[in-house]
């Protein structure tokens, strides 16, 4: 299947999306390498330089935190965590020329997929997080007659998504690329439906054996959770690299409320401040939900 890049107004708009992703933070032994390869490998762009944190991003909105400590241990691949972080780029030309420049720089790449929703290429950071980097197809052709979104695992077209993007190259991240999911490692499917789909008002738009696929606004997934490596998974442990926390932006301060009200009534730690709302999943993630 193959698809021309797409005009702005037959793009899912994601900050009309009552939540999405914000910021994804990572908490990493060796900074200064890890800092590099999301420059150099994703064209991601420092923003802002805190010493032990590194803000990066593209056009000057930051995106990915990187935290670091040379003292964290690293994280076993059967802990709940992270399993990607998802960047979305604007144009599927421009996940052409990242392909392209992949190729010629001898990336080593863990896969790439043709998803019906979008195209997207995987591989892993220098510490084992791992990276999807995606083009969206046009959301008319999301779902089915039925109106259910339809995702598949299919081979990816690459002399196409090549030839879309002959002739340029890849000088970075475009502005406009954004994190647009954030797929976990989770203990249980269904405690993870309970959280981010009945607590926090997500859509289930999928179920895969063994994973949940989370929606909002009609986007096929802004979050996911599977059990493919974690099944059983308990809590993390404290002093671990990986996934440190991850940002929901969510439509405003009344949903932030409510969430507030509903995250008491379940009798989960919250904490509260001005526009946010601090808590953590049943794996110990810090979900930190603030108002757009």
């Amino acid at each position: 299947m193959t698809a021309t890049t797409l005009a702005p107004a037959d793009r899912f708009d994601m900050a009309a999306a009552p939540m999405r992703i914000g910021r994804v933070r990572l908490a990493v032994r060796d900074l200064e390498r890890v800092s590099r390869f999301y420059r150099d490998v994703l064209g991601l762009a420092l923003v802002e330089d805190r010493g032990e944190t590194h803000l990066l991003g593209a056009g000057n909105t930051p995106f990915l935190e990187l935290h670091g400590d040379a003292a964290l241990a690293a994280p076993a691949r059967s802990d709940a965590g992270l399993f990607h972080t998802a960047f979305l780029l604007p144009a599927r030309a421009d996940l052409g020329r990242w392909l392209a420049f992949a190729a010629e720089a001898g990336l080593r790449l863990q896969g790439a997929s043709d998803h019906k929703v979008s195209e997207a290429v995987y591989l892993s950071d220098p510490e084992g997080n791992g990276i999807e980097i995606y083009a969206d197809r046009s959301p008319a052709g999301w779902t089915n007659a039925d109106g259910d979104i339809e995702m598949s695992t299919d081979p990816l077209d690459a002399e196409s998504l090549l030839a879309e993007a002959a002739g340029t190259r890849w000088t970075g991240a475009p502005a406009g690329t954004i994190v647009g999911h954030v797929h976990l490692q989770v203990g249980d499917t269904a405690e993870a439906e309970r959280f981010y789909a009945g607590l926090l008002g997500f859509d289930v738009s999928k179920r895969y054996p063994g994973a949940s696929f989370f929606g909002s606004g009609g986007y096929h997934h802004q979050l996911a959770g599977n059990i493919w490596n974690s099944r059983g998974a308990l809590p993390r442990k404290p002093g671990h690299a990986g996934l440190a926390g991850l940002e929901i932006v969510v439509g405003d301060r009344e949903r932030l409320a409510s969430l507030a009200r509903k995250a008491a009534a379940a009798g989960l730690e919250a904490v509260a401040g001005e526009g946010e709302l601090r808590l953590r999943d049943p794996w110990g993630t810090q979900v930190l939900l603030t108002a757009g």
